[in-house]
């Protein structure tokens, strides 16, 4: 081997042995990062749930505000992950007198909470502090996975309160076959057993299903991607955020998941209008208000098929459903959804806020 060639190697192999040192460094050493941290005001609180109000960032702002709500799985800041990758921001930017329920960390104290303790309490009282705070006699209902199931649940429930709904990666048809699905159907899972057992579902639970959907890419690819960008400082300071909020996990208060699973998932009462939360049936017919779709069109936990029917199982007269290019998280932090799809739906929002 000549002189050039050796001096070659050396050369590469110092770079390998630089990037694999600097990235075992960054994984598992994390820098202490900022995130959730666009300025809000909490107005209200009520036992761990937490009610942020955003500051505006316009002279002029909707005068009808619009409320966030997440999934109970995961954290909420994934809608306000970091300057320049975040919801909130975009909607700020565009006028929204934007807030955002914050569900925090069950404790074993509340095991019994369930859909009715979320849907008809803790969405019920955060609507209503928004309109006091707004003076507006309606909200606007932006619900995300879960908490998209919830909100378009609240609107049928108390259509009175709502202007809009915007549903994003919802599941409201649970027949559609998925690995959720799979894991959840009566044969495969006795969630009975499962929570009285167990009391609050274990993050850990969640966290390994999730990354067992997709192994190759949660445990392999991805990883390969941080190698190879690991000099460029942008890509790595979003990959180590993303990082962040899927490893911060919190239990699922054990009853909402019991019936989550039961009356959604096993059954699919909600789309056949026979789910009752409180003695009340949920009836999808009641939601009148414009509605907004928007459909992750590669997301591998609601598959689209889930949500895309929605629009037509309400009597709203103003409906709209976006399928857009991306995954199920993809929809909050993809740099083209911040730039082309919230923007639009911004403006979709606006023009029926006046």
């Amino acid at each position: 081997m000549s002189t050039k060639n050796w001096e070659f190697l050396v050369a590469e192999a110092e770079k390998l042995k630089h990037k694999l040192s600097k990235g075992a460094e960054l994984v598992l050493n994390p820098p202490d990062l900022k995130l959730g941290i666009t300025p809000h005001e909490v107005v209200f609180t009520e036992n761990k749930m937490k009610l942020l109000h955003y500051t505006s960032q316009t002279e002029e702002q909707c005068p009808v505000p619009l409320v966030m709500v997440f999934a109970l799985i995961n954290r909420s800041y994934i809608l306000d992950l970091k300057p320049g990758k975040s919801v909130v921001e975009v909607l700020l930017k565009h006028g929204m007198d934007t807030y955002l329920i914050d569900w925090g960390v069950p404790g074993d104290e509340d095991c019994h909470l369930n859909m009715n303790h979320y849907v008809n309490r803790y969405i019920k009282k955060a609507v209503e502090k928004a309109k006091r705070i707004s003076g507006s006699d309606k909200v606007n209902l932006l619900g995300y996975c879960m908490g998209g199931t919830m909100s378009a649940m609240y609107t049928a429930l108390h259509p009175e309160d709502i202007n809009t709904l915007i549903l994003m990666a919802a599941g409201i048809d649970f027949k559609v076959d998925g690995m959720l699905k799979l894991w959840g159907d009566k044969p495969n899972f006795d969630v009975d057993k499962f929570v009285d057992a167990h009391g609050n579902v274990p993050p850990e639970f969640l966290q390994i299903g999730f990354l067992f959907m997709k192994p190759v890419q949660n445990l392999v690819s991805k990883y390969l991607s941080f190698y190879e960008n690991i000099e460029n400082d942008n890509f790595v300071e979003n990959f180590l955020a993303m990082e962040a909020w899927l490893g911060d996990n919190i239990p699922v208060a054990g009853e909402v998941f019991r019936e989550f699973i039961k009356y959604c998932y096993q059954d699919n009462l909600l789309i056949q209008n026979k789910l009752k939360i409180n003695g009340r049936t949920v009836n999808l017919g009641n939601i009148t208000c414009p509605v907004l779709n928007l459909v992750a069109e590669k997301d591998h936990l609601v598959p689209p098929e889930s949500s895309i029917g929605f629009n037509d199982l309400t009597s709203s007269k103003d409906s709209k459903t976006i399928v857009f290019p991306s995954g199920h998280i993809g929809l909050s932090v993809s740099s083209r959804c911040l730039k082309t799809l919230w923007p639009e739906v911004a403006g979709w929002v606006g023009e029926r806020s006046v």
